[in-house]
């Protein structure tokens, strides 16, 4: 039985939501963490993450794919060659060798800050944004500062996961951020 494109994305979706371990207390008591490293392990589940995260993008005209350290690099990176693009790192302050922008950006207590290579983003670079997991919104938030100072264009974000009860997508769309993603919680 030949199966339609919207079941085989159902079931696309199924295996990847069903890959994903729910790890109750950690990092700290009362924090029900969802842990990606179990879909790292299934081939299939980590393939059809990366489809599902390409096909809404595939002609947009994206020529960047930036990934946010570090367990967003294990999906923008792939998706930056299905896509024929170049890949981007952005990353947690002092980890990047060459000249660098930073942005600062506030965290549950205090701050932390970002930066990506000041020749990474050109200004008519058409930018995808990708994270494992949209919470707060925070790091993603910063993430397009950068890419703007730069002079590029960025419009979308897209993750494995969102977590719902925590409104992060209401921060991107207030700076104009689409934001897709694979499962919620």
């Amino acid at each position: 039985m030949m199966l339609s494109p919207q079941e085989k994305r159902k079931l696309m979706i199924n295996n990847i939501q069903n890959s994903i371990k729910n790890i109750p207390n950690y990092p700290k008591p009362g924090i029900l963490f969802r842990d990606i490293s179990s879909l790292l392990t299934n081939p299939v589940a980590y393939a059809d993450s990366v489809a599902l995260l390409v096909e809404p993008y595939r002609d947009k005209g994206i020529t960047k794919v930036v990934g946010t350290e570090a367990r967003g690099f294990l999906f923008s990176a792939p998706v930056a060659l299905s896509l024929g693009v170049g890949f981007v790192p952005v990353r947690k302050q002092g980890k990047l060798p060459r000249e660098t922008i930073s942005e600062d950006y506030q965290l549950e207590y205090g701050t932390d800050t970002l930066e990506i290579h000041r020749d990474s983003i050109k200004p008519d670079d058409k930018v995808l944004v990708i994270d494992d997991l949209l919470a707060t919104g925070g790091t993603i938030a910063a993430t397009v500062k950068l890419i703007r100072r730069l002079g590029g264009e960025v419009n979308d974000a897209a993750f494995i996961i969102k977590l719902s009860e925590l409104e992060g997508e209401k921060h991107l769309i207030d700076q104009n951020i689409c934001c897709y993603s694979l499962v919620s919680f």
